[in-house]
C-alpha cells in the first residue's frame, strides 16, 4: 500500500470498510494484566476535503453489543454493568473539527457517546495507506488511538471496579475507508 502527499486527490466522500477496520481497546486489570477486546460490529464514514481539512467530517456508530474480549462471562459483564447495552445500545463519534497534523496526520476532534454521556475528545490519526480497492474505488487507511478515562462516561460499576480495572482504557483504531463513486 503507498501513501501520497497530495492530500486534494483524496477529497471526497467514504465508507468504512467494516471487514478491514479493526475498533480495539486495552484496559489493565488488578494493575497487572492487560484485557485486550474489540467491537465487532459498527459503521461509518469519513468525508475528506484534501485541501481544506477542516471542512472535513468523521461519524462511527458502534453497536456496543458487539464487544468481545475471548471471554464470554467477562463480555456479559461489560454488556450488563458496564455499558448498559439494553438501555445504551449504541456507542457514537460525531468530528466537530479536523485539523492537520504534521506529516501524515490529522487530529480529529468531535463528541464520544457513551451510555448516553457525550464528551469531547481528539483522535490522533495517521494517513497510512492509499491504494485502489479491487473494484477500482480509492481506499485510504488511518491509525489512531485515544486514551480515555471510562468514569468520565459513567462505565463503571462500584467502587471495588475502579479498584481492580484502570479507569484509563486505550482506544485504537485501523481504519479503512473507501471512497464511494
Amino acid at each position: 500500500m503507498s501513501t501520497t502527499t497530495e492530500f486534494s486527490e483524496l477529497t471526497g466522500d467514504y465508507v468504512l470498510d467494516t471487514a478491514r477496520t479493526r475498533i480495539e481497546f486495552v484496559a489493565r486489570h488488578t494493575m497487572a494484566t492487560r484485557v485486550r477486546g474489540r467491537f465487532d460490529e459498527f459503521g461509518g464514514g469519513v468525508h475528506l476535503d484534501g485541501e481544506d481539512p477542516s471542512k472535513s467530517d468523521v461519524r462511527l456508530v458502534v453497536h456496543a453489543d458487539s464487544i468481545r474480549t475471548g471471554n464470554a462471562q467477562r463480555d456479559a459483564h461489560l454488556r450488563g454493568r458496564f455499558l448498559r447495552v439494553d438501555d445504551h445500545p449504541e456507542i457514537t463519534f460525531t468530528s466537530t473539527s479536523v485539523e492537520r497534523a504534521p506529516g501524515a496526520g490529522f487530529e480529529v476532534t468531535g463528541d464520544l457517546a457513551i451510555r448516553g454521556v457525550s464528551r469531547p475528545v481528539t483522535v490522533e490519526f495517521e494517513l497510512t495507506g492509499v491504494e485502489h480497492h479491487p473494484r477500482g474505488a480509492l481506499q485510504v487507511c488511518f491509525a489512531g488511538r485515544l486514551t480515555i478515562d471510562r468514569t468520565n462516561w459513567g462505565v463503571n460499576w462500584n467502587a471495588a471496579t475502579t479498584a481492580l480495572i484502570s479507569p484509563k482504557v486505550l482506544l485504537e483504531f485501523d481504519v479503512t475507508a473507501i471512497r464511494r463513486s
